[in-house]
């Protein structure tokens, strides 16, 4: 971290007289102060408060300084250098916390679509008529797709009442002549 203090020496008999060399040791406390105050933050807020960081450092250091006839006037961070090693692991928390993200809201997702499932099969549960146009629906669109080829089981035409292999036949002629349903 790199950062400038502004002091003045208003008592020159102290500063002479309370510490043996007022320069060194103005410099050695606020060291120690930026120390003190970068070791109760995190680096995010280091980066983001820097004018609180310059108030509470200037307060540190001008309460050590006082009794030496040196006051701190302000004290302004210049910059905050990030070693590689940090900023490769911040990098990669970052990245860990994206993609926790990212599953959260698929799984969100998926939530929502079960729900959607599960209020649709509810429609449906009482009106096996609905469930038997949903279902040619579905034939029907698949049908209509170029190239597509449908598999349906012979139950689950059965089970719609399609009426076996003639009801196929007319849901293939309202596909189109090119479309044709694969019935097993």
């Amino acid at each position: 971290m790199d950062a400038v203090l502004f002091w003045v020496v208003w008592d020159a008999k102290k500063a002479a007289l309370e510490v043996e060399d007022y320069h060194t040791a103005i410099a050695w406390a606020a060291q120690t102060a930026l120390r003190e105050v970068i070791g109760q933050m995190n680096l995010a807020e280091i980066l983001v408060g820097r004018a609180a960081m310059d108030v509470q450092l200037q307060k540190i250091i001008d309460e050590r300084t006082t009794p030496w006839g040196v006051t701190v006037q302000s004290v302004e961070i210049r910059d905050v250098v990030i070693p590689p090693d940090l900023e490769v692991a911040m990098s990669r928390q970052a990245q860990a916390e994206r993609e926790r993200q990212a599953r959260v809201i698929l799984g969100e997702s998926e939530k929502q679509i079960a729900q959607s499932f599960a209020d649709a099969a509810l429609a449906y549960v009482d009106n096996p008529t609905a469930l038997h146009l949903r279902a040619m629906n579905m034939l029907f669109e698949g049908l209509k797709e170029r190239g597509a080829t449908i598999i349906v089981p012979s139950s689950a035409v059965d089970t719609m009442n399609l009426g076996g292999l003639s009801g196929l036949a007319a849901l293939a002629r309202q596909a189109g002549p090119n479309d044709r349903p694969a019935a097993g």
